[in-house]
């Protein structure tokens, strides 16, 4: 390799990882206009107008160059009040931990922080997990009586604050809004590796909320 191709290799690698860190901020400074924001109903709206912009024009999309999802937008069910909740976390006395692969030659592990529990109708409970990973995020991914049907068929995810996703928290109770659910980029381009939903984020409900596979 030439010293010309080495440096236009550099210069390649160098812009990518920019592209990248300017997306991880633009997606936690959406959250933070998120949490300020006074009324959840305005907060989505506003959520899902910036996400459709960032598919539908950033270089570090997941959407191929092609999907018509970058004209169309993301499909959503409508916003419903009742999927946002404020729990505690309940501690679990032997924590669970597991590993998935999220790239090549790069494996996650997770730690099992807690659970929380789900009111009726929707009841059940979804594991929060620690990713050991990324100084230590809060990743809720679930999947639910939707998942291969009108969602993805590996799961949603709730939260994951080291890449952002935040809802935050009220006193010592966690904010977790399925309106906010969302797909994991794999779901786009299998080219990503993505952790999906273990055995401890399956509801037997099916949650109406959040991001959804493409309207009929």
């Amino acid at each position: 390799m030439s010293s010309e191709e080495l440096e236009q290799g550099r210069v390649a690698v160098g812009s990518d990882a920019l592209s990248l860190l300017d997306w991880r901020r633009q997606v936690a400074e959406l959250y933070r206009e998120v949490r300020r924001c006074d009324d959840a109903a305005r907060a989505h709206a506003l959520w899902r107008e910036r996400r459709d912009r960032l598919f539908r024009e950033h270089p570090q999309s997941p959407l191929t160059p092609g999907d018509p999802l970058r004209v169309t937008g993301l499909p959503y069910w409508p916003y419903d009040r009742s999927l946002r909740f404020e729990l505690p976390l309940v501690p679990v006395s032997t924590p669970t931990t597991y590993s998935v692969a999220t790239a090549v030659e790069e494996t996650t592990r997770l730690r099992q922080l807690g659970w929380v529990q789900l009111p009726d109708p929707l009841g059940g409970r979804l594991a929060v997990w620690l990713l050991e990973q990324y100084g230590g995020g809060i990743f809720v991914p679930f999947r639910d009586a939707t998942a291969g049907d009108s969602t993805y068929g590996a799961g949603r995810y709730l939260l994951d604050t080291a890449k952002g996703a935040d809802l935050g928290s009220v006193g010592d109770r966690l904010v977790l809004d399925f309106n906010f659910s969302y797909h994991p980029s794999c779901r786009y381009d299998p080219a990503w590796l993505c952790p999906l939903a273990p055995p401890q984020s399956v509801l037997l409900s099916a949650i109406e909320g959040g991001e959804r596979l493409a309207l009929d």
